[in-house]
C-alpha cells in the first residue's frame, strides 16, 4: 500500500503514490528521472545524492519521500536558469574542479547551500562546507577555487 505524496521539485509540482520505504534519492531518480542526483554509499557518507530540501542541503538517501512531502526540493538539474549555467555549475567548468564527475552534482549542491549562508567564505569555511562530501579524483584544490569562482561572480 502506498503513500500519496506531493513535491515540488526544481519548481514543478509533483504528486506520486509512493511506498513509505522509498528514500528521497530513489525517487528523484527512478520515478521522476531527475538522474542528477547520484546515489554511491547508502550510508551518507559520500555526500553525491546531496539536494536542496526546504532550503537546506541534505543527504537525499538518509530521507524518506514521505518525510518530505509538501516540501521543495531542488537537484543539480534546477540549478541552470533560462540554459545559463549557475555561477558554481561554470566554476566547476572554468575551474577545472572535477575529473570523473560523479561527485560533483553533490559538491555543487553543498556548495549553492553553503554560498546561500555565506556568500563570502575564506578557504577554511568552503573546505568546512565542503566536508560531508567525498571526492576520489580531484584532491579538492580545484574544487575550492570553483567555489571560490562562484562567491566572487555572485557578489
Amino acid at each position: 500500500m502506498g503513500n500519496s505524496i506531493t513535491l515540488t521539485v526544481n519548481g514543478t509540482q509533483h504528486t506520486s503514490e509512493v511506498e513509505p520505504r522509498l528514500l528521497l534519492s530513489q525517487y528523484l531518480r527512478d520515478v521522476l528521472n531527475l538522474t542528477g542526483t547520484h546515489v554511491a554509499c547508502d550510508t551518507t557518507n559520500c555526500g553525491a545524492c546531496t539536494i536542496i530540501l526546504n532550503g537546506a542541503a541534505v543527504k537525499s538517501c538518509t530521507v524518506f519521500a514521505v518525510q518530505a512531502d509538501g516540501g521543495g526540493v531542488m537537484t543539480i538539474e534546477g540549478l541552470a536558469s533560462n540554459g545559463n549555467l549557475h555561477p558554481l555549475q561554470e566554476g566547476f567548468w572554468e575551474k577545472h574542479g572535477l575529473q570523473c564527475g560523479f561527485c560533483t552534482p553533490g559538491m555543487i549542491m553543498s556548495a549553492y547551500d553553503l554560498l546561500q549562508n555565506n556568500p563570502s567564505p575564506s578557504e577554511q569555511e568552503i573546505r568546512d562546507g565542503l566536508s560531508g562530501n567525498l571526492c576520489r579524483c580531484t584532491g579538492y584544490h580545484n574544487i575550492i577555487k570553483a567555489v571560490q569562482y562562484a562567491a566572487d561572480k555572485m557578489k
